[in-house]
Order: structure tokens, then sequence, then C-alpha cells
């Protein structure tokens, strides 16, 4: 089964009971940190489910799209580093690439540098196919923020990565 991101996002959004929050913050007309948060959680969802609608279409799953859009990105890499790199557990990259392999869309190699390490490589099959859905979720996700001008999206990217590094550097402090 594959891993999704929709999964994780709705155990999150029925932890937090995102319901109940989204009401609360509706009431006042203040842009409370609640109302923010609320506003990106809901462009996220709709992003996400434009996202995997996207990658459906084309027959792949969230993480098999994430391991070969990130094999054509970066050329081969080593399972461990792959898995990391998208965000995938030890358990959930191996079972992934088991699955693209008895696909033909990857094959597994030994490093020529250290055979005791094995490189995961897209097979020509693999590259079509992931060029082809990368352009084509690419357009799709274009569609979303076709609204926002140029400026409008660099202000937007800008306000999120503040936003994310602040959230981050608070988290680490607290641990």
């Amino acid at each position: 089964m594959c891993e999704t991101s929709s999964a994780y996002a709705k155990n999150l959004l029925d932890c937090h009971r995102f319901g109940d929050m989204g009401k609360i913050a509706s009431r006042s007309s203040e842009p409370t940190g609640t109302k923010a948060f609320t506003a990106v959680w809901k462009a996220y969802r709709a992003l996400l489910t434009r996202s995997e609608e996207s990658k459906k279409k084309i027959g792949l799953c969230d993480s098999d799209f994430r391991v070969l859009q990130a094999l054509l990105q970066n050329g081969p890499q080593r399972v461990n580093v792959l898995g990391a790199q998208i965000d995938l557990t030890t358990g959930s990259i191996t079972t992934a690439i088991d699955r693209l392999e008895s696909k033909w869309l990857v094959v597994r190699k030994f490093d020529p540098n250290d055979r005791r390490v094995r490189l995961v490589e897209l097979t020509a099959k693999g590259r079509r196919i992931i060029e082809r859905a990368s352009v084509e979720h690419a357009r799709n996700i274009e569609k979303a923020f076709r609204q926002l001008s140029r400026n409008k999206r660099f202000q937007l990217i800008g306000l999120l990565e503040r936003v994310t590094r602040d959230a981050s550097t608070r988290q680490r402090a607290s641990e």
C-alpha cells in the first residue's frame, strides 16, 4: 500500500479536531494565528487533493511519484539516501522500490565504488513515465496558482518560508 500524504493529513486533521478550530477561528474578523493556520491548512488540503488526482491519473501513488521524481532530478541514489530525501521510512522506501522494480520503472544496481551498496536507478520506461508525469503534474498545480501574479507568488513563498523557519526554530528551541 502506498504511503500517502492525505492519509497522514486526515489523521492529523482528526486528531486536532480541525473542524472545531475552523469554526472558532471564523467567528472573529481579526487575522489571528488560528485563522492563518486554518487558511493554510485548507489551501494545503485543496492542493494535496489536486496533486493526488494528478498522480492517480497517470497510475502512480504519492510515494512512487516522489521516488521517481527524486531519481529523475538527482540521478541514481542509495536506498537510504533516497528515503530520507523524500521523507519515507526504511520500510516504506523498500516497499516503494520493490513495487516500482516489479513494474520495470527502477532497477537496483551495485555501486561501482562500493559493491556493498545498492543504488536505485530509473529504467528507460521509468524515465519516460516520470518525465511525462512531472510535466502533467506541474501543469495541474500551475492551474491552482494561476490567479496569483508572479509577484504575489513570490510574496506567498516568502511568507510561508518565514513561518516555516520560525516554527522550526521554536520547535528546536523547545526540545
